[in-house]
């Protein structure tokens, strides 16, 4: 019941014209970046860091909250008229979705995305409002040495489970706790990592780390690789739709979908990948049709969508109750709350239930908005892919620098900020997942915090990590997560001979 009457308080905030004049912007934000080919809503998020700072915080969340599941929704148009997936977690769409569409049926391919997503959006809020509360009051009685044992398990898991390579995921891991602890330290008030330069004493803005990585070497890679990528764009005839078969076979896959999906982006290490490739086998091994998958099965598209959207739903269970980020885009909404000097955890609750049930409330109403914008304006939506990709990117790319400069009027930013693009096009052009280091950019001081808090109350008895039972199996997960993937694949050849 507390949950609810929470809630009721968090629709009053979210339902006030001001707020639903930002989630209407931050829906419409989200599916105009979801539709765009190689924009997501993490992209778009850290490039209105800079332009949101003046805002209040309730408003700029729930605007932030929009774009999360606008992007959602947007990203499946682009799969299925472009066949070229924004994330790894639309790549089952583009399979079949696209299928479908050359076939003559992208508006029942983009209906069954659009409704299959507000289902598992909504059923994935409903599943938040009533877990993130019970999760958050345990969580305040973890103790400072589990709190540091659970970063170093969301470190590990994340950089083993983005990008191809776990190598490669710690590499960038340590990037991002490196750059994290550039400045003084407020302990001892010594410079670290400063090269002399007094600019760097209060630390580099996350800011402009975020918007680097994400938009300028997403610019330079998309610029490099122009010529390279070329997709023709199908046609899209009326509004998406759907006859009564598509009705009758696409709601079971939409609930399958969704109990697979809000598990899995709950988890550190489950993500939104896992659940949509689980979803697209159950479905063709549930169909009654099942040689019509990899020619354009709705059911294809209809589960998928719904895993997809579920585990953006669950993604929010850890960031709010444990202030752990599981997606590239719960990271930068991370770095958002730290920007407005808020902590994600258990005491958010407590300190902030306005802005934490307002966001849940505002959830709600962004996926009504998001059907009654994706239905009718489809076909709107679909003539944006035909934007040149140069207008585009030079667009994002004078944003991004109007933007960090904006922060502090510095032009040390600037060199920063082409620093860090130039990193972040290295990172994609030799496929060293992003995500990673923003992780180790924003967790790595809290880590540092909870390390040190941990020693003072043991008076620096380094055991106190394995002595505390919470803390000692979660490094013991920790260790798994390291040895066995490492193992299992040094064991491989000598099985396959």
């Amino acid at each position: 019941m507390d949950a609810i009457t929470a809630l009721f308080a968090g629709f009053e905030t979210a339902l006030t014209p001001i707020n639903l004049l930002w989630a209407l912007v931050g829906v419409t934000l989200g599916t105009l970046v979801g539709v765009l080919p190689g924009i997501g809503p993490a992209l778009t998020v850290a490039l209105l860091l800079p332009v949101t700072a003046k805002l209040p915080p309730v408003s700029a969340f729930i605007m932030f909250a929009g774009i999360y599941y606008g992007g959602m929704f947007g990203g499946s148009t682009t799969s299925i008229l472009l066949n070229t997936p924004g994330e790894s977690s639309s790549i089952i769409t583009a399979l079949e979705g696209n299928k479908m569409a050359r076939k003559g049926r992208a508006a029942a391919a983009l209906a069954t995305a659009a409704i299959g997503s507000f289902v598992a959006g909504t059923i994935g809020t409903m599943l938040l409002t009533f877990a993130a509360p019970a999760i958050a009051e345990i969580a305040v009685q973890i103790r400072p040495e589990a709190k540091f044992s659970l970063i170093m398990l969301a470190f590990v898991t994340i950089s083993a489970t983005f990008g191809g390579s776990p190598l490669r995921g710690l590499i960038s891991l340590f990037f991002g706790l490196c750059i994290g602890l550039v400045g003084t330290d407020l302990q001892s008030g010594q410079a670290r990592f400063t090269l002399g330069r007094p600019e760097l004493l209060d630390g580099i803005e996350f800011v402009t780390v975020v918007i680097g990585l994400f938009a300028i070497g997403e610019t330079l890679f998309v610029a490099s690789r122009l010529r390279k990528d070329k997709a023709s764009v199908i046609k899209l005839e009326g509004n998406a739709r759907m006859t009564r078969e598509d009705w009758r076979r696409s709601w079971k896959p939409w609930l399958r979908g969704t109990a697979l999906g809000f598990p899995f982006g709950a988890i550190p290490a489950g993500g939104a990948e896992i659940p949509t490739f689980l979803s697209y086998t159950l479905e063709k091994k549930l169909s009654k049709h099942p040689e019509e998958f990899g020619k354009g099965a709705i059911e294809g598209v209809a589960g998928p969508e719904a895993a997809n959207n579920a585990a953006a739903a669950g993604v929010l269970v850890p960031l709010l109750t444990l202030g752990l980020p599981t997606s590239a885009t719960a990271a930068i909404l991370l770095a958002a709350f730290q920007q407005y000097g808020l902590q994600p955890g258990p005491l958010l609750f407590v300190t902030s239930p306005e802005l934490v049930w307002g966001l849940i409330a505002s959830l709600y109403i962004g996926n009504v908005m998001l059907l009654a914008l994706n239905l009718p304006l489809a076909p709107v939506w679909a003539k944006l892919l035909l934007i040149p990709r140069p207008f585009l990117y030079a667009g994002i790319l004078v944003f991004s620098t109007v933007g960090v400069y904006s922060l502090n009027n510095s032009v040390f930013d600037l060199f920063l900020l082409a620093l860090f693009g130039i990193i972040g096009y290295g990172m994609r052009r030799f496929d060293f997942p992003i995500t990673p280091a923003i992780i180790g950019v924003i967790l790595g001081p809290t880590a540092e915090s909870f390390f040190r808090t941990a020693l003072q109350q043991s008076n620096g008895d380094y055991s106190t990590f394995v002595r505390q039972p919470l803390s000692a199996f979660i490094l013991f997960i920790v260790a798994l997560a390291l040895i066995v993937p490492a193992v299992l694949k040094a064991r491989k050849p000598s099985v396959v001979s």
